[in-house]
């Protein structure tokens, strides 16, 4: 596998081309600044008035409402939610996208599953930070980079790939190290992370110890600091430098009883429950399910989001946040 750098990469790709990107929330805004800064011709097409078009006037960004931005691009960015472009697809861009355009998504979900069918005169890459819009803006601004995936999906003007590298070099992403990847694999292992490790798995973990804790008679707040407010210490230090840098910083109790009983709680019935997981994104059913909980006005997801919102951990870790002045923002210390 190759990692590609700055040296990688040809700028010129995009060079004379207007790069539009329509959806100005956290990698929107980002994508475009950043985009600027590295002498791009960037417009962002955003309603006139609304939330966006405030941000991206307040940030020096040319705006123009999505349609017409997107009849002058040669490069379109679609950075709005998944499941608002298919009609992003169809109301805005398609009619009006000119021929030999290319079309880029950050996440491939709606390619992948069949939600966005490009023209065949388009080109359709990826470029795919690893790190939130709040992030890839910081690391450019001090020079550096977020690392990122491109990967294209169609090659009409033979010129994809070039235009993907140099977009995700424009953002900072070949500063950090750019991979090459498909839709597919980036689609399937980014929902597989969210939900079996990232945000579902290490959520349900941190509940479940909590609530042990609490079943078995210790104080709540005690069981908040040792089950989710450590949890930041030893995810920075994976972050840092992996496992083998937590067991660097951790006490010799603390290490043999990792490697003892991690595999207790992470067992084969704990791994065949994420092959399951795995398998529901692979079939696509994962995307079903969510395209027609949508539809429905999504009834089960906000019965289930509001189920962990009210999880006594919720009320236990607010009451014990508030006395941490170092979570608070320094005009409101």
């Amino acid at each position: 596998m190759k990692v590609y750098s700055n040296d990688d990469v040809r700028s010129d790709a995009l060079q004379d081309q207007r790069i539009a990107i329509i959806g100005y929330g956290s990698q929107g805004r980002a994508h475009a600044q950043n985009l600027r800064d590295s002498g791009f011709d960037v417009v962002t097409g955003v309603r006139k008035g609304g939330k966006g078009w405030t941000n991206a006037r307040a940030d020096k960004i040319e705006t123009a409402e999505p349609t017409e931005a997107v009849k002058g691009a040669d490069l379109i960015a679609i950075l709005t939610p998944d499941m608002a472009q298919e009609a992003v697809w169809k109301e805005t861009i398609a009619p009006h996208a000119k021929e030999g355009s290319a079309l880029l998504f950050a996440h491939g979900f709606s390619i992948h599953y069949g939600r966005v069918q490009p023209r065949a005169d388009m080109d359709v890459v990826l470029v795919a930070p690893k790190g939130p819009g709040d992030l890839v803006r910081r690391e450019f601004i001090r020079g550096r980079g977020v690392p990122a995936l491109f990967a294209v999906k169609q090659d009409a003007t033979e010129t994809a790939r070039a235009r993907a590298m140099a977009y995700a070099k424009g953002i900072g992403g070949a500063a950090g190290g750019l991979i090459e990847t498909t839709f597919a694999e980036e689609t399937e292992t980014d929902l597989f992370g969210e939900q079996a490790v990232l945000c579902g798995g290490a959520k349900e973990l941190v509940k479940a110890g909590y609530q042990t804790l609490v079943d078995a008679g210790y104080q709540p707040e005690v069981a908040y600091f040792e089950c989710m407010h450590e949890l930041k210490l030893i995810v920075d230090l994976f972050y840092e430098g992996g496992i083998s840098k937590m067991h660097d910083f951790i006490s010799e109790t603390a290490k043999y009883g990792a490697v003892a009983s991690g595999p207790r709680i992470i067992t084969e019935e704990t791994r065949e429950r994420m092959r399951e997981v795995l398998r529901d994104i692979q079939s696509g059913n994962f995307a079903r399910d969510w395209i027609l909980e949508n539809q429905a006005g999504k009834p089960r997801y906000t019965a289930m989001l509001n189920a962990d919102r009210n999880h006594p951990i919720e009320k236990t870790g607010a009451a014990l946040r508030e006395r941490m002045a170092w979570l608070k923002s320094p005009t409101n210390a």
